[in-house]
């Protein structure tokens, strides 16, 4: 099964944000449809709800209301069904210890948000590309 066509699941508060990552996707011609999700709690109940097909990959942001970044990982990573997939920590912390703690809590990367969209799109293209010549279990 290829998984071009899994969905990206986007746990993101902020709507600016949410948009910048949309175009950015679609300049780079990422064709896998968008489900986005305002907070870890919204996005675990997608994820556990059996008629939802699993995403490829997880985008997310730490900083959120109700359930922030940090709570979801440990929620998905404690649970078999999700715990492989590749979760990747779009984020404007500066805390070192967020950085640590979201590699202790298993996630495939750590990216820093670039104030900058054309730096933005090269940041999206590096993980399009990591997770498209990447072997999924």
């Amino acid at each position: 099964m290829k998984i071009t066509n899994r969905p990206i699941l986007l746990v993101e508060d902020d709507q600016v944000d949410k948009m910048t990552v949309v175009r950015a996707l679609k300049e780079i011609h990422v064709t896998n449809p968008l489900v986005h999700r305002e907070n870890g709690e919204e996005a675990v109940h997608y994820l556990q709800e059996p008629a939802s097909e699993k995403p490829c990959i997880i985008l997310l942001d730490l900083n959120m209301p109700i359930m922030n970044g940090l709570e979801f990982l440990k929620a998905v990573k404690n649970d078999d069904k999700l715990k492989r997939i590749p979760i990747v920590v779009l984020t404007t912390s500066e805390e070192q210890q967020d950085k640590i703690n979201s590699f202790d809590l298993g996630v495939a990367g750590y990216m820093a948000k670039p104030v900058d969209y054309r730096q933005f799109v090269e940041v999206m293209r590096s993980i399009d590309a990591y997770w498209t010549i990447s072997e999924m279990p």
